[in-house]
């Protein structure tokens, strides 16, 4: 086992210890609520990034990425799998810089 799959496991364990995870029964309604909890994140995310706190920025990129673990889980996927399939998609992409961004071409 890597060192990511000990914390992707570790993160799973702690949902399921905390009840994030029993309502499998709603799922729908379960996978929206972890929505919402991924956007919030991201919100902080942002607040972090324009205050320039590298403090908080570290802390809300692993919340975020907690919320998105939880999320992989409740479609029975890996976050690393997700990753996987993400990189198989972008590495065909071609595109250009625009500004500080990447755009993808058509």
């Amino acid at each position: 086992m890597t060192g990511f799959d000990l914390l992707e496991n570790q993160t799973i364990d702690w949902a399921n210890s905390r009840g994030i995870l029993e309502a499998k029964n709603s799922l729908d309604n379960l996978r929206e609520a972890q929505l919402a909890k991924t956007a919030e994140e991201v919100e902080e995310l942002s607040e972090a990034i324009i205050l320039q706190c590298p403090d908080d920025v570290k802390d809300a990129i692993g919340d975020v990425l907690v919320t998105l673990i939880i999320q992989a889980e409740l479609w029975d996927f890996s976050i690393q799998e997700c990753l996987a399939h993400a990189l198989s998609v972008i590495r065909k992409r071609t595109g250009k810089m625009e500004g500080m961004v990447f755009v993808k071409d058509e």
